[in-house]
């Protein structure tokens, strides 16, 4: 049984269509015959999309009744057993009832999927998880149902049902999409121009990008490697020296000039050893390229320009940014250098930028980190200057007029042999002395074109321009090798420093640090693998890069750390002399990754720490604060009970009235005792909705005296986000708490304001008040301020309180009261603007 396809109408915002092209897509299909039922939509009331449903056959959804209401979900498992061929689902974003068999209406889709049922589905751009926080900063609504990008990408289809900004609000403001008393407000708040404009451009851009993924699938599935310029891609060439911030901010000022521009920079490293550039500039210039939006990319490749000019078109690149190079004018003898090269093998359909900058011209310097080993390159133009280069030189003294003596001759030839062992090291430049000196005798010594000598004193000469020439090319080639072993010891200390540094600080996770081996080795994957013993499998640790090792064998290289530890790197075998650094880096993993584990289990003894600080408390309360009320039923309990006592009537009812007394006190103490048990273990889940504070807080203020309370109420305040439920509760202990500590002919005040996109709710009592210092501790569980009595209460209610506000996003603080006195300020978040919406309207918008 095959996985079904997903499909996805995607919108900008509410209203825009997407359940109404849900529904006309249903019925194409059921005109072809497709078995396509209703698992869940709504159609909010809105008459043209509940017409859609005439003729759908629906699902029966499930009810489910929490906190004394009944709500309706998809019922998951009716819609398996029908097994229809397409199963509608309405609002995939949506969060479930608790209770439901998911907490996600996605996940019911997976499930769906899973069992081989095709699913049609709509989601807003709001409710994608990554723009969360893009999409309040524009609209200043927090959206809490979401759906995980990766969810919707999977989708076989995702279809944009668009419509522009002023369309959208005419449709609202003719009653399409919600009733004509909540048009102003909505039109006035969320659906302004400049949001809808907002969230209609993220809608484009995501889709874009979700285009992009397709063509570039289809482009390598038909091996198509010619640029197609449907959106501008920079790429952006670094060397890892200075000049690479200077290209990647103009790459960026390039980007911007085309709506969706991208920039990719592209470090392309050789595969013969430890990288030439420094880790630290390269790692500055990655972080500067993700702060403007880009993406950085490490490549392998000893040809510099294909390298780039392959990335470049496998990304389906149209333009690549270069620096000028920072040659001296000398070096350009050994070549034309990467930017013309690329310039020149761009093609028509990539264009080249060459940007200056302040190294240009001022020489590469020596290689950091190259090792000792001289390349292919430079050797083979070493022994063409030390075999080739005599041959030629000779051609042109014989062939020249004038005679330049034996001495000038020697001198000559033996400049090539100190080029070539500049160029190739020693084995070039003895062959160089060996054919010069075979080239002197037969040319220039006499007798001419004989491989005698007759004079003995150009014996002597031919034997000291040998010895001498061998010399000169064993200090060249020693110094040669000298200065590559100290700019290797200089990198490695280089990468050594940098890499202590940032583990010792704690900055480098498992994972990042495994990535610098992959870069600075230039690896394809790197692992860490570890095993219980010597006779227990490998397990990963953590690993970069595609197929990792999954034991040490089946890597190129491996450094073991310990026993049961060891580093495995896949991509091609290490030269002897890296393994000193590669030993290093292994060390480092160990380490990070036991720091990793210590840390956790810091976390997780510091919750038991917490956990035994509660159950200690609790034990306390329990042994006293429980007891109490208890004796005090038991007592009286006791004496009604007693045949030795006459009771009368008001004696009775006294009695009795302290039985209930005490019930409820054991009845509030075991509810916050509850609650902070919820709290402890993350189970307090808030169904948000929008609800006006009139609803809530004279239902909070049952527990109290009557005339302890005054309220203070606009009918003029937005409606507020919040649980009906945790808020009632939340506001109950508030004022509980300061009617507790209130003087008994004061009454407590609760005043509410409208502030920004937020609601304050300040409970104002006139008591002692609390110090500064205090003022945090109270709000800590089983902790009662002062010298309250043992019997008022475990200390539970004010962090129940701020535990219950924060779990609907706002905040409990305590303030001191002008004149004296205790000030509890709960800030709750509101729809944007001061006219209370109706309840229909939610705060997160979904349609």
């Amino acid at each position: 049984m095959g996985r079904g396809k997903l499909r996805i109408y995607l919108g900008a915002a509410p209203g825009v269509g997407k359940t109404y092209a849900m529904l006309s897509e249903a019925h194409r299909r059921i005109e072809r015959g497709t078995d396509c039922v209703v698992g869940f939509v709504e159609h909010h009331n809105r008459p043209r999309t509940e017409v859609m449903l005439h003729g759908l056959e629906q699902v029966p959804r499930r009810e489910i009744e929490y906190r004394d209401t009944v709500f309706t979900e998809m019922d998951v498992d009716a819609v398996l057993e029908r097994r229809p061929a397409v199963a509608l689902v309405d609002e995939m974003a949506h969060t479930n009832v608790p209770g439901s068999r998911n907490a996600k209406r996605w996940q019911d889709v997976e499930e769906l999927l899973a069992a081989g049922i095709d699913v049609v589905s709509t989601v807003n751009i709001q409710h994608l998880e990554s723009l969360g926080d893009v999409v309040e900063s524009i609209t200043g609504v927090r959206q809490r149902e979401t759906v995980p990008d990766e969810v919707v990408r999977r989708a076989d289809q995702i279809e944009l049902v668009d419509m522009s900004p002023q369309a959208l609000r005419r449709r609202m403001a003719h009653g399409n999409i919600y009733k004509s008393d909540k048009v102003d407000a909505a039109l006035s708040n969320y659906f302004r121009p400049g949001n809808l404009t907002a969230l209609r451009e993220l809608a484009l851009l995501w889709v874009a990008d979700r285009v992009d993924e397709y063509l570039q699938q289809y482009r390598g599935e038909h091996n198509i490697r010619s640029t197609w310029q449907a959106r501008e891609r920079i790429v952006v060439g670094l060397t890892g020296g200075p000049e690479g911030r200077t290209l990647i901010r103009r790459a960026a000022r390039l980007a911007e000039k085309g709506a969706g521009g991208e920039v990719l920079a592209v470090y392309i490293a050789r595969s013969d050893g430890l990288t030439a550039a420094s880790p630290k500039e390269l790692a500055v210039q990655r972080t500067l390229v993700e702060d403007l939006g880009g993406t950085f990319h490490h490549v392998i490749g000893d040809d510099v320009p294909s390298a780039l000019l392959e990335f470049a078109r496998g990304v389906n690149a149209t333009q690549i940014v270069l620096g000028s190079s920072r040659r001296k004018t000398w070096q350009y003898v050994f070549g034309p250098g990467v930017g013309a090269t690329v310039a020149r093998e761009s093609g028509p359909d990539l264009d080249v930028h060459i940007v200056t900058h302040e190294a240009v011209a001022k020489g590469r310097g020596l290689p950091v980190a190259r090792g000792a080993r001289l390349g292919r390159s430079r050797i083979i133009w070493g022994w063409l200057v030390g075999v080739a280069g005599p041959l030629l030189l000779a051609l042109l003294l014989t062939h020249a007029d004038a005679d330049l003596g034996l001495a000038n001759d020697m001198l000559l030839f033996l400049a090539l042999t100190v080029a070539a062992a500049l160029l190739g090291g020693l084995l070039p430049a003895l062959a160089s002395a060996a054919v010069g000196s075979l080239l002197l005798n037969y040319y220039f010594t006499p007798p001419l074109h004989r491989f005698t000598v007759a004079d003995p004193k150009n014996i002597v000469a031919i034997v000291v321009f040998v010895a001498v020439a061998v010399s000169v090319a064993s200090v060249v080639d020693l110094a040669a090798r000298r200065t590559h072993q100290a700019a290797r010891l200089r990198a490695e200390s280089e990468i050594l420093s940098f890499l202590a540094g940032s583990v010792l600080r704690g900055e480098t996770s498992l994972e990042a640090l495994l990535e610098r081996v992959r870069e600075t080795f230039g690896m394809e994957s790197v692992a860490l693998l570890e095993r219980e013993s010597d006779v227990e499998p490998w397990t990963c640790a953590g690993s970069v890069g595609p197929s990792p090792a999954r034991r040490p064998e089946d890597a190129e290289v491996d450094m073991p750390v310990g026993d049961d530890m060891a580093l495995a790197l896949s991509g091609r075998v290490l030269p002897a002399e890296d393994r000193r650094v590669l030993g290093a880096f292994a060390a480092q993993a160990a380490v990070v990754l036991d720091r990793q584990r210590l840390v956790g289990a810091a976390e997780e003894a510091r919750k038991l720490a917490e956990g035994n600080k509660i159950r200690t408390a609790l034990l306390a309360a329990v042994s006293h604060d429980l007891r109490t009320p208890l004796a005090g039923i038991k007592a009286a309990v006791s004496s009604l009970r007693s045949d030795d006592v006459e009771w009368s009537e008001d004696d009775q009812a006294e009695l009795l009235e302290g039985i209930e007394a005490g019930a409820d006190r054991l009845d509030h103490l075991v509810g916050n005792l509850l609650d902070m048990s919820r709290l402890q273990t993350g189970t307090v889940t808030a169904l948000i909705r929008d609800i006006d504070l009139d609803e809530v807080v004279p239902m909070a203020l049952v527990g109290v005296p009557e005339g302890s309370v005054e309220l203070e109420i606009p009918e003029t305040l937005p409606m507020v986000r919040v649980d009906k439920g945790l808020l009632e509760r939340a506001v109950a202990n508030i004022v509980e708490n300061a009617v507790k500590y209130s003087p008994d002919a004061t009454p407590v005040v609760v005043s509410a304001s409208a502030l920004g996109n937020r609601v304050e709710v300040r409970v104002v009592d006139r008591g002692r008040g609390v110090p500064d210092d205090a003022k945090e501790r109270i709000f800590e569980p089983f902790q009662r301020y002062g010298d309250a009595p043992r019997g008022s209460g475990v200390g539970l209610g004010l962090a129940v309180a701020r535990g219950f506000t924060e779990a609907m996003d706002g905040t409990l603080s305590a303030e001191d009261t002008p004149g004296g006195g205790l000030t509890m300020v709960l800030t709750l978040r509101a729809e944007s603007g001061t006219a209370p919406v109706s309840s229909e309207l939610p705060a997160q918008v979904i349609g």
